[in-house]
C-alpha cells in the first residue's frame, strides 16, 4: 500500500501583490499577523486570494486589511455564511503600529499588503509603506527594468 502525497506547493507564498510594486514606490516593510476564520485558511491552502485592491487601514488603534479577497471553497463554507471581502484585523506589536499610523498620517502615504505566506503554520502579511508614483516615474521604473535585462543577455554571452 503505497500513501499518496499531496503535491508541495513552491515556496510559502499564497499571494502576491505585483501591482503594489508598479503603483509605489514601497519604503518600510513590516510582517504582521492575519486572524482568520477557519474556512479562510482553507483556501488560502488551496490558493484562492487575491491582494489586488487590498490597504491597510487604522482604525481605534488596530490595522485591518482590507480588499483582500478570499474565495471560500464550495465543500469548506456549506455551513457558514462567507464574506470573500471582510475587513481581517492585523497582528502588530503596540509600537510598530503607533510608527505605522504616524507614518501614514504624513502626506502621501499610505500602507499597502504586498504579499501574504505561510510561517511554519501561520499566515503572515507582508505590509508597506508605499508612496504613490506619477506616470513618468512609472516608465522611468519599466525603462531601467529594461535595461537590466539587456545587460544581463550581454553578460551571459560575453561570458562564452
Amino acid at each position: 500500500m503505497s500513501k499518496k502525497k499531496k503535491p508541495k506547493v513552491s515556496g510559502n507564498t499564497i499571494a502576491l501583490n505585483k501591482k503594489a510594486r508598479h503603483d509605489f514606490f514601497l519604503e518600510d516593510k513590516t510582517e504582521a499577523g492575519v486572524s482568520l476564520l477557519g474556512w479562510e485558511v482553507k483556501s488560502l491552502r488551496a490558493a484562492k486570494c487575491q491582494l489586488l485592491d487590498s490597504y491597510i487601514v487604522f482604525h481605534k488603534g488596530e490595522a485591518w486589511l482590507t480588499g483582500a479577497l478570499i474565495t471560500p471553497l464550495d465543500q469548506a463554507s456549506t455551513h457558514v455564511v462567507a464574506n470573500p471581502r471582510r475587513e481581517r484585523k492585523l497582528l502588530l506589536h503596540r509600537r510598530e503600529l503607533e510608527r505605522l499610523m504616524q507614518k501614514v498620517q504624513a502626506k502621501g502615504y499610505t500602507c499597502v499588503c504586498t504579499a501574504l505566506y505561510w510561517k511554519d503554520h501561520r499566515v503572515k502579511a507582508e505590509i508597506a509603506l508605499a508612496k504613490g508614483k506619477q506616470s513618468h516615474d512609472k516608465r522611468a521604473t519599466a525603462k531601467d527594468k529594461d535595461w537590466a535585462k539587456q545587460k544581463e543577455r550581454v553578460m551571459k554571452h560575453s561570458v562564452r
